[in-house]
């Protein structure tokens, strides 16, 4: 994070070393590791390429019976290959800690920290 976000040195200061402690949590390092792994596992990207391709064209295209059918059959595929598991368990466990951390950080502040607001000005 190379921009200061702050003009209060005390709060630059607390979010660099919170972000440290992230990058430096066994679940965030867990993560990256899976991610590597997804990243260079060749079959996993090209199922995962498939399946998305496979999804766009069923939402381009009316309802197509051979279609869905095909996206079933790559979703099973996804979902028993141990690379793409791994990675998305990863996932799951790093957002879990990141909503722990919202809402600690949304009950020391008594608001609600890290909403949503909505869309844009116009």
């Amino acid at each position: 994070m190379s921009e200061t976000v702050s003009k209060e040195p005390a709060v630059e200061e607390s979010l660099q070393a919170f972000i440290e402690a992230l990058r430096d949590s066994a679940t965030y390092q867990q993560f990256v590791d899976a991610s590597e792994r997804l990243e260079a596992d060749e079959d996993a990207q090209s199922l995962l390429e498939a399946y998305q391709q496979k999804q766009q064209e069923l939402q381009a295209d009316e309802f197509d019976s051979s279609v869905m059918s095909e996206l079933q059959e790559l979703q099973t595929e996804v979902s028993n290959n141990d690379t793409i598991q791994q990675h998305r368990a990863a996932q799951e466990e790093l957002v879990a800690l990141l909503e722990q951390t919202n809402d600690v950080i949304s009950e020391q502040i008594r608001q609600e920290f890290a909403q949503s607001l909505g869309g844009g000005c116009c």
